[in-house]
């Protein structure tokens, strides 16, 4: 047993950064298979040009991709980048998790659900969809959790009451909905995906309808922005498609790990130090 806490960090630390990796691994796999329909879990990892077995100590994460060169073992064909960049930023955002959240329950909570953001943001940067798989039942789960006693989690889950879950779900979906039917009235075209409305119903269950409003208002930052800098740089053309998922997903991170404090910063912008007007608006915000 590590007594030394320094020591014990440290190996807290490098577990957890481990265990992200080959969570990654697996998301990895659900990232290439979801969107063809196929099992996540069978048949094992075969290499997409020549349809080769993976041994397992060519699957090890980041590892095996250094010691190959980024070449597949069989024929040489190269592999993408994508595999390690999701194996390394699923296991930074378990670290951070775990010094966000020290409940373990809550932990395992919000892990799973950052899993199923990292999934969603690579499928619909490359095939700009959001597999219903994931969003609906992430909408169940997150409705079921959030009737997990609070001295469980030791009230580190963003919500703790159904409604508060239920009314994230409905509002936060709810108003992309609204979004895409004042999209196609006006401007005769379609502004806001399904799977982005289901992917906000699911961020409203885990999170509550206040942290779902945050995630619609980072999202949309973030996409303004970054859209337009991809125009500027030619990557983009203007009125082209820009996936909205990935943009949703970083607006749900940034809300989940520091939510509370950015919502405190603002209304201490809004209305000073004195809330109390905020307060009688919203109580219990």
């Amino acid at each position: 047993m590590i007594k030394d806490p320094v020591a014990l960090k440290w190996f807290l630390n490098a577990y957890v950064f481990v265990l992200g990796a080959v969570v990654g691994s697996f998301l990895n796999v659900c990232i290439s298979r979801m969107p063809e329909r196929q099992s996540i879990v069978k048949p094992r990892s075969r290499c997409p040009k020549c349809e080769s077995e993976i041994s397992w100590y060519d699957n090890l994460p980041v590892i095996s991709f250094i010691i190959l060169r980024a070449k597949c073992r069989n024929c040489g064909e190269p592999i993408s980048y994508q595999y390690p960049a999701v194996e390394l930023l699923t296991a930074a955002l378990f670290v951070l998790l775990m010094h966000r959240f020290t409940n373990v329950p809550a932990l395992a909570i919000y892990m799973v659900f950052t899993s199923a953001l990292i999934v969603i943001t690579f499928i619909d940067l490359e095939h700009f969809i959001i597999p219903d798989e994931i969003s609906l039942p992430g909408i169940g789960i997150g409705l079921a959790l959030s009737l997990l006693p609070a001295s469980l989690t030791d009230g580190q889950l963003a919500t703790n009451s159904f409604l508060d879950s239920l009314i994230g779900c409905v509002v936060g979906g709810g108003l992309l909905y609204l979004t895409a039917l004042l999209s196609l009235l006006v401007l005769k075209k379609e502004g806001m995906g399904g799977g982005d409305i289901k992917l906000l119903g699911m961020v409203g269950a885990f999170l509550g309808w206040k942290l779902a409003l945050m995630t619609i208002v980072l999202g949309s930052v973030a996409g303004s922005f970054l859209g337009v800098a991809l125009i500027l740089l030619g990557r983009h053309e203007r009125g082209s498609y820009i996936p909205f998922g990935p943009y949703l997903a970083l607006g749900a991170l940034f809300s989940m790990m520091w939510g509370d404090k950015l919502m405190q910063a603002y209304l201490q912008l809004m209305f000073g130090d004195d809330l109390s007007h905020f307060v009688m608006l919203f109580p219990g915000a």
